[in-house]
């Protein structure tokens, strides 16, 4: 989903410490073999319960997390991020599931994750996700983007017209979907344009918003109902 994944394998670059959580063993199975030389699983867990144990351990860098889980109180997700406060500051959670109902997605980002994918992701696309959760980026699947954004993009605002007025058309057209959670290579496909065209638009996008990320920017387009 992040266009840095073409770098993937190189082996000087940093790797990523992930803990895989999710009830199903034959899926952490294939999820592990999947994912590229970026990621270093450094634990994993089957329950709430092992969850918390396991981060608390490990202290990894993005935990990848089912929303569904057995144990605990029942919370599943929701629980392993409440469970794991104190170490927000350092840990992010991208969860990782089978749904991709609303209220899923809304719940669990209220808790605290800094990302929504579904399983039907693929090995590339999920490894890409890690690595920009764990770089500060706020991921979604485009689909799920809408949920978060109608949930936490309602306070009204104005929009003015000098902000506007500052892109170009194309550079509206990519800072919508990019700020709706497309990838570069997502969004370059969407506009017959080259990748390099795309990142050169979205850097032109966030200096003249005077912005310094794609998440910064997507709140920016929620908060003015750009999407």
């Amino acid at each position: 989903m992040n266009d840095a994944g073409a770098a993937g394998g190189g082996g000087s670059q940093r790797r990523v410490r992930v803990v895989v959580v999710d009830d199903h063993a034959i899926f952490r199975s294939g999820l592990k073999a999947d994912l590229d030389s970026r990621i270093d699983i450094v634990g994993e867990a089957g329950s709430v319960d092992e969850a918390l144990r396991v981060i608390a351990e490990q202290r990894p860098e993005v935990v990848l997390l089912d929303v569904h889980l057995p144990g605990g109180l029942g919370g599943g997700g929701r629980e392993v991020i409440a469970g794991s406060a104190p170490l927000l500051g350092s840990t992010r959670f991208l969860a990782l599931s089978v749904s991709d109902a609303a209220e899923d997605v809304v719940a669990v980002i209220r808790a605290g994750a800094r990302g929504y994918v579904t399983k039907t992701i693929s090995g590339p696309e999920i490894s890409d996700a890690v690595v920009r959760v764990a770089d500060g980026d706020a991921v979604f699947s485009p689909r799920l983007a809408g949920f978060v954004l109608d949930a936490f993009g309602t306070s009204p605002a104005e929009i003015a017209d000098d902000e506007l007025d500052r892109l170009s058309a194309r550079e509206l057209e990519v800072m919508r979907l990019i700020a709706r959670g497309y990838s570069y290579k997502e969004v370059a496909k969407e506009l017959f344009i080259s990748i390099k065209t795309v990142e050169t638009h979205v850097s032109a996008v966030l200096r003249k918003l005077q912005l310094s990320s794609r998440h910064e920017l997507t709140k920016w387009a929620a908060e003015r109902r750009l999407l």
